[in-house]
């Protein structure tokens, strides 16, 4: 997915629900802070253009949106049954969003604060609050799938990431201590 079409995901999912803002949890929410990581590469002279390319491909490969529209379950479900997967929507567009709730993610305290908004012509006034980049890799790290270790490790490798900031986020997040440990060897190695 890149920025235009998570930017219709926004618009859509505000018109349906008839809302102005709707949150933006997963994957796709990078491209709020990071809108260039979906825009082609063409410097053909870097060495490690192949790397670059590889790292870009895994930040923006899923096909969906996870979409929440504040304090209501019903629009958000109402989102889902006609932008979901399977839809006409995404049969359409080749892309879709997932209705979500607060229990998707495990986030860092303060992560309302530090939302990311999109909101531009494209998005026709409605705002897409997507997560910073560091409260995402926490989601991410905590969640701990094959996938998301491959974005993690890609969004280290294009360097978006300080591990200072990841650690700090991860001392905010609460979780058991063997879920805290993993993440903390997560990130150790890729210093």
């Amino acid at each position: 997915m890149n920025r235009n079409e998570l930017e219709h995901i926004i618009r859509a999912s505000g018109e349906i629900a008839e809302v102005k803002k709707v949150i933006v949890f997963g994957s796709q929410s990078i491209l709020a802070q990071f809108p260039d990581v979906s825009k082609p590469i063409s410097k053909f002279d870097n060495s490690n253009i192949s790397i670059l390319i590889q790292n870009r491909e895994i930040l923006i490969r899923s096909i969906e949106a996870d979409i929440m529209i504040p304090n209501s379950k019903e629009k958000t479900e109402l989102v889902e049954g006609v932008m979901g997967e399977l839809s006409l929507f995404h049969d359409t567009f080749g892309y879709y969003a997932q209705g979500v709730d607060l229990t998707t993610s495990k986030l860092p305290e303060g992560w309302e604060d530090r939302l990311v908004e999109i909101c531009n012509e494209n998005t026709n006034g409605i705002s897409g609050m997507c997560l910073e980049i560091h409260d995402l890799m926490i989601s991410k790290l905590y969640a701990g799938r094959k996938k998301d270790i491959e974005f993690f490790k890609a969004a280290v490798n294009s360097s978006l990431i300080s591990m200072e900031t990841l650690s700090k986020r991860l001392n905010k997040t609460s979780m058991s201590d063997e879920r805290r440990i993993i993440i903390e060897n997560y990130i150790k190695r890729e210093l």
